[in-house]
């Protein structure tokens, strides 16, 4: 790697608690648990870098990696005689159907901000922290559209918001106009639990090719060397986001239970190509989500979508809020990941008047297992769909 460069650290504090014995009677000594996990950006030389790697506090160390929104492939505009009164996102992972809204969970989304003034999200209690050097607000759309999916309520009689009764959205814009890093994305999970997050959704993604280019023009690099030390640096931030996701899980300890649902990329050409998920939604504890798209026989995987997903949701053709309070109908795994995160809050919700907490490998595991194939046309493949099209809990 390139000496003095910035990296982005994940330290952890050590706490002694004490366990359970097999019978949950008594105790039978100490554990240690993760009581608080720092994310620091430093600028490191080679023999820093190794003393910090030696440190058993730190969980991981990567380089600072360009992150950027994953763009729609497509948009168009939506006229008042297209509008329907129901998205058919929302009716097929059946959040009509459902007695379950999201009512009492917190949702975050991290993107390119909202406008919070729209009318999808009037009564929403919405806390917003800025991570990039623009404006508060989103001047993109992309966050907005990605709000609305999940918690948007009705607009002009057409229902696309997944979880209607959402009432408070923790809002952290970490995408600009020039993209944003994976330090403040990192930053913005802690900030959003913190906050009593309970579902995270991403749709975004680590900028390999962007990363390469900065590493020839700006390092004068050959591509050949730059490709791999962008190689290296991709795998430490899978890494990176692996250790943050396991911090997450572990605040179920605490009573503070998250889950993340990341977008797994549009690079995919099919039948020409497939890529593989991208970091986040690579990370071992994250939900990576693929696309799905309407045909003839039955929902099919979308020409775009990465594979070696979990699950997949509706991604192409969706109508949401847009900034200056319209809606818009753009296509894109960043699509499918707020169907799934709107669907989550929904099994949240359920989880938590079941059991009066939420614990978070649970609601992954439900979530999961809430995919369907039988929509799905019969030559999907695994890699592609994951358990299938994420599903609201119904009583059938």
């Amino acid at each position: 790697m390139l000496s003095d460069q910035k990296y982005v650290v994940l330290r952890t504090e050590d706490i002694m608690v004490p366990t359970m014995d097999g019978l949950g009677m008594g105790t039978r000594g100490f554990g240690r648990l993760p009581s608080n996990v720092k994310v620091e950006e430093a600028t490191l030389n080679g023999a820093e870098r190794n003393d910090l790697r030696r440190d058993p506090r730190t969980k991981a160390i990567a380089p600072l990696m360009p992150m950027k929104l994953i763009e729609p492939v497509s948009k168009s505009e939506v006229s008042s005689c297209d509008k329907p009164t129901l998205t058919w996102g929302v009716e097929a992972v059946r959040a009509a159907e459902s007695s379950y809204d999201g009512s009492g969970i917190t949702v975050a989304v991290l993107d390119t901000g909202i406008e919070p003034d729209h009318p999808a999200f009037e009564g929403v209690q919405i806390v917003q922290r800025n991570f990039t050097t623009e404006v508060d607000h989103d001047i993109n759309g992309h966050g907005t559209h990605c709000a609305g999916t999940i918690f948007g309520r009705d607009v002009d009689g057409t229902r696309f918001g997944v979880a209607q009764g959402v009432n408070r959205a923790v809002i952290a814009k970490v995408l600009g106009e020039g993209g944003g890093s994976s330090l403040t994305v990192t930053q913005a999970i802690q900030w959003a639990i913190g906050q009593g997050a309970q579902v995270i959704s991403m749709s975004l993604g680590i900028d390999f090719p962007g990363f390469v280019d900065f590493l020839v023009q700006r390092q004068d690099l050959d591509v050949r060397p730059a490709t791999s030390i962008a190689l290296e640096a991709y795998r430490a931030n899978i890494n990176l986001f692996t250790e943050l996701a396991e911090y997450v899980q572990s605040q179920n300890l605490f009573g503070q239970s998250a889950i993340l649902v990341a977008a797994s990329g549009n690079e995919s050409n099919r039948p020409n190509y497939e890529i593989a998920v991208a970091p986040p939604a690579a990370g071992t504890g994250v939900i990576a989500v693929g696309a799905l798209q309407r045909g003839d026989a039955g929902l099919t995987i979308a020409s775009f979508s990465n594979d070696q997903v979990n699950i997949a949701a509706p991604g192409v053709d969706v109508t949401s809020a847009w900034i200056g309070g319209g809606l818009l109908s753009i296509s894109g795994t960043s699509m499918a990941t707020p169907h799934v995160s709107g669907v989550a809050a929904m099994w949240a919700q359920k989880q938590l008047q079941e059991r009066g907490v939420i614990d978070n490998q649970l609601l992954m595991g439900r979530l999961i297992a809430s995919g369907t194939l039988d929509p799905l046309s019969q030559d999907s493949q695994p890699e592609d769909v994951g358990s299938g099209i994420v599903q609201a809990p119904v009583e059938d």
